[in-house]
């Protein structure tokens, strides 16, 4: 008898799709009682509840004790999905002081996986936040009538001072990519936004708890299971003292009203940063609570641009600030000694090229050119640096020398500050040169960067840093707002001496030169009666009104605070740079301001810059 083929092909194709089968359902099955989490949610859910535990976050102090930030008790609301079993919208909504609209979008944006990755109908989402104890109080007397929602308490931040925000920084609700990078965040959570908030986030947030409650078959609490045996207590957050000195912040902060700029102090001696003042700034209380988006949303469209922190992101030229890094460099490559004198006519002229200068003697040596901000000084020796071919052998490797200096000085790149957002400023090299004027270029065609013009620019906190080093003679510690943490040492990046390319003994020269600047200079209304002020101005060209700077320090021999100002569009260094700096040493040295000086500052904070603009 022939077998049929045909037949026996067929018991082989049923039987393999019957296989195919079986194996589908096995691995349905172990999908559902292994590798999902859906069922094993639900089982808890219905015999479970689990309440993060939200720890405090650490408090901010100032170099003195002075509380900055604090905490302040703030309820969510959360809710389970799957135990809304009838929900009266509208009273809902009434209670929470929301519209029906918002409760809608709420819901769909907490279902939505893109938006929120950890979503289950199972466990707790965070509807609201940062509900008041008034608001919270009158929601809990209804809760009864809206089951699956729940209340979370947590604390929110609060400020005793209008100040400092740039510094301060906040804290807002994590975005999805925050959460992504780190799983300790889930929807609802918040995190540092700005500021030390941000840069010490892992140190502030602490640690969260876990309270686990058992439930009855009617979903109704029963207290901690097992008596609080798998309870897990919220670790705080450890506290931070800043370096920042807030009265000196407020003062600058003052200062700078009706003007755009930057203050920068700094203990050389340290690096901590005694203020950092960036204007026009903002009332850190506006970040704070439900209005935060709103607020911040106003903030960000301010023609004015408050949200910039000026003193780490403004990159300007420095102007006549950068000349004592010129005549250090100049100094230590053997391009003049102290005594060396050049002859200024109005300012330097040589092959139909002038750099005007004001009227003082001619010609002049070093520490006078100094003290008189002379143009002419400062532009004769670049040219003799980068035209020396003996010792260099090229304009591209004098060039990149002075490059190198200027790196060791701290400028050209990031200094380190610990707040996010630093700039890098720009210290231009051979190689830049080379492709602006295709190789052919010399001294005389980048001549302006002697006097900080050109493409040199830097940063308020690395010309701050500049007369940190200078007040040290020739090192400067990374500046940092953060003196110290609780339980805790700050990064080592923090206490490590950064030396420059120039000997100690060249630094003397320049010190000598800046006082001389207070004394009979350009920076005589920087003299301080028992104070030895060490000071040096700079008026920055601009496209419109020059800006006005100045760069110091005190005691000249026992430096305790360097200083940078910068205000834009202010004019010579004289007439904002020189009298804010001596103002903010009076009032860091001394404690407080003379009846005298009261009067100045007043002055000056009620005196207004037009920028054109008028929409703040």
């Amino acid at each position: 008898m022939e077998r049929n083929y045909d037949l026996e092909k067929r018991k082989y194709a049923i039987g393999g799709a019957v296989i195919f089968i079986v194996l589908i359902f096995l691995i349905r099955l172990l999908s559902l009682q292994i590798m999902s989490e859906d069922y094993k949610k639900n089982a808890d859910s219905n015999a479970f509840l689990k309440k993060i535990q939200y720890p405090s976050r650490g408090v901010i102090y100032d170099r003195n004790g002075k509380l900055l930030v604090y905490n302040q008790p703030a309820y969510d609301i959360t809710v389970i999905m799957k135990e809304i079993t009838s929900l009266d919208t509208a009273d809902l909504c009434r209670t929470l002081k929301i519209t029906p609209e918002f409760l809608r979008k709420r819901f769909k944006d907490l279902k939505d996986r893109r938006l929120n990755p950890g979503y289950s109908p199972y466990t707790n989402q965070v509807l609201l936040t940062q509900l008041s104890a008034e608001d919270c109080g009158i929601f809990q007397e209804k809760l009864f009538k809206f089951p699956g929602f729940y209340i979370q308490r947590r604390t929110i931040r609060q400020y005793n001072y209008d100040a400092g925000a740039h510094i301060l920084g906040d804290i807002g609700e994590v975005s999805k990519t925050e959460m992504e990078d780190d799983e300790y965040y889930i929807p609802g959570d918040f995190i540092g936004k700005l500021g030390v908030e941000r840069s010490y986030e892992k140190q502030l947030r602490g640690e969260k708890g876990i309270e686990v409650l058992l439930r009855d078959a009617r979903g109704r609490i029963q207290g901690n299971y097992m008596d609080g045996k798998f309870d897990k207590a919220p670790v705080a957050g450890k506290n931070l003292t800043l370096s920042l000195d807030i009265e000196l912040q407020k003062l600058g902060e003052r200062l700078l009203e009706g003007k755009i700029g930057s203050i920068v102090a700094i203990e050389p001696s340290t690096g901590e940063v005694l203020c950092l003042v960036s204007s026009p700034s903002y009332d850190p209380r506006l970040m704070v609570g439900r209005n935060r988006g709103k607020n911040h949303l106003q903030l960000a469209r301010d023609p004015w641009k408050p949200l910039l922190n000026r003193a780490i992101m403004g990159a300007y030229p420095p102007g006549s600030t950068f000349k004592t890094s010129q005549a250090l460099t100049f100094l230590q490559e053997g391009i003049i000694t102290p005594s060396t004198p050049y002859t200024c006519n109005g300012g330097f002229n040589y092959r139909g090229l002038h750099v005007g200068c004001h009227a003082h003697g001619s010609p002049l040596p070093l520490l006078p050119a100094i003290a008189t901000s002379c143009n002419a000084y400062f532009c004769w020796g670049l040219y003799h640096m980068i035209g020396a071919r003996q010792k260099y052998g090229s304009v591209q490797n004098a060039m990149n020398t002075w490059r190198d200096y200027m790196v060791s000085m701290g400028f050209g790149y990031p200094l380190g500050i610990d707040l996010p957002g630093e700039k890098r400023g720009m210290i231009p090299n051979a190689k830049y040169y080379d492709k602006a004027y295709r190789g052919s270029w010399n001294g005389l065609t980048i001549i302006s960067i002697s006097i900080g013009q050109g493409e040199v620019t830097l940063t308020p906190l690395q010309i701050a840093n500049l007369g940190a080093t200078i007040a040290n003679r020739g090192y400067y510690i990374t500046p940092h707002v953060v003196k110290s943490i609780e339980n805790d040492a700050i990064d080592t990046l923090y206490t490590q001496k950064k030396y420059t390319k120039v000997d100690r003994i060249h630094y003397e020269e320049v010190v000598e030169g800046m006082r001389m600047a207070v004394t009979g200079g350009t920076c005589r209304m920087a003299n301080l009666p028992d104070i030895e002020v060490c000071g040096k101005t700079g008026t920055a060209q601009n496209r419109g009104k020059d800006h006005s700077a100045f760069m110091g320090f005190a005691p000249m021999n026992n430096p305790k605070i360097a200083i940078a100002v910068y205000v834009e569009n202010g004019g010579f260094g004289a007439v904002y740079g020189v009298p804010i700096g001596r103002l903010m040493i009076e009032q860091y040295l001394k404690g407080e301001l003379t009846p005298q000086d009261e009067e100045l500052a007043t002055d000056i904070q009620n005196r207004r810059i037009d920028y054109g603009i008028h929409e703040r």
